[in-house]
């Protein structure tokens, strides 16, 4: 989610009439059918280590890497939240990413996007989009152990030039996806370009052997979340600024399929095998008003919409503003109940699906 507020953007919501107030949700209390755990910092990613009882939880600094973020661990029996990377401690000799890696990010540590894997030989690999120093993603290995799980940084892939990240997904044969939101050096004129429809970026492939190249088919404006295929032919990309999820073949860039939904953010696979999206709902100008919050959470209109994989009707499983939290980024679904993140506030939320 793109968190600083351009001058772009607030010119805009004054040029449509369209400015909004909205009071921070101080109270956590549940509403609505929604619980609130607080004492987080912008969760905007979430993560399960599977058979445990442990989220990873990206807690967002800034995109600009001038406030510092970090991960951490959330025990959900307990509801308690433990640190467990906030920047080089514990770093060991970059063995997973890029070779010309320059070591372990600092305490700018910004993370954004994220995505855990078992790889091949049973290890499991954790990729995190960081804005901090550098915009970069960086590798971890997470280990299950009691009585706390261990993240250990493991290595980095350093962006290209004027590269400006979101949201990435590991790939089996040791590579990833990762979105490109726009030149990072021109992100005025990227929003504004990305307001009008335009293209402002797209979908890059790193590999250790040919670094990073651009998935074809994959220009849009403001590319977000991103999921792919159990066999990985298929890549599924939120298109932030254009209102919709679309479905593009790997090989040759067809765009297979789209579904209508407005501004999906963060995208991840639901328990039965559909993909859950979380859509902000709400105008620019609440958008602009929550990233202003200095306490308690936002109450931005958001939805979390449910995707057929294969035709791409969509579903709407909940929509919500207010109490006890808005402004999800993230959906993700443990047995009966969805876990939602935020790009501002203090909390997370949980709520039980319908049978």
């Amino acid at each position: 989610m793109l968190r600083q507020t351009t001058f772009i953007m607030a010119a805009l919501a004054l040029l449509v009439g369209c400015q909004s107030d909205i009071s921070p949700i101080v109270a956590c209390t549940p509403a609505e059918g929604m619980t609130p755990i607080c004492g987080f910092q912008n969760p905007e990613d979430l993560a399960e280590i599977p058979d445990s009882k442990w989220l990873i939880v990206s807690q967002f600094g800034s995109m600009d890497g001038t406030r510092a973020g970090n991960l951490a661990l959330f025990d959900r029996i307990e509801e308690q939240l433990q640190p467990a990377f906030t920047g080089g401690e514990g770093a060991v000799q970059s063995t997973w990413g890029d070779d010309d890696c320059p070591g372990a990010p600092g305490n700018s540590f910004s993370p954004h996007g994220v995505d855990l894997m078992q790889l091949a030989s049973g290890r499991w690999r954790l990729l995190v989009v960081n804005h901090g120093s550098r915009e970069s993603v960086e590798f971890f290995e997470v280990v299950n152990e009691e009585p706390l799980p261990r993240i250990s940084w493991r290595g980095c892939v350093v962006g290209p030039e004027d590269a400006y990240f979101n949201d990435v997904v590991n790939l089996a044969g040791g590579g990833f996806l990762v979105t490109h939101m726009m030149p990072k050096s021109s992100e005025s004129m990227g929003t504004l370009k990305g307001l009008l429809g335009m293209d402002t970026g797209y979908v890059l492939h790193w590999s250790g052997t040919d670094g990073f190249r651009q998935v074809a088919g994959t220009e849009a404006p403001f590319p977000n979340g991103i999921e792919v295929s159990a066999n990985e032919a298929i890549v599924f990309v939120n298109v932030y600024m254009g209102d919709e999820v679309r479905k593009i073949r790997r090989v040759d860039g067809e765009l297979l399929a789209k579904a209508d939904v407005i501004r999906p953010d963060n995208i991840t696979w639901g328990a039965d095998g559909r993909l859950l999206v979380a859509s902000h709902v709400d105008g620019l100008s609440e958008l602009i008003a929550c990233q202003g919050l200095t306490e308690g959470a936002c109450g931005f209109e958001f939805e979390i919409v449910a995707l057929d994989p294969v035709t791409m009707e969509r579903t709407t499983l909940l929509n919500h503003r207010g109490p006890p939290m808005g402004a999800a980024t993230v959906a993700l679904q443990i047995g009966t109940r969805l876990y939602l993140g935020s790009f501002a506030g203090d909390r997370i939320a949980h709520v039980e699906l319908a049978p």
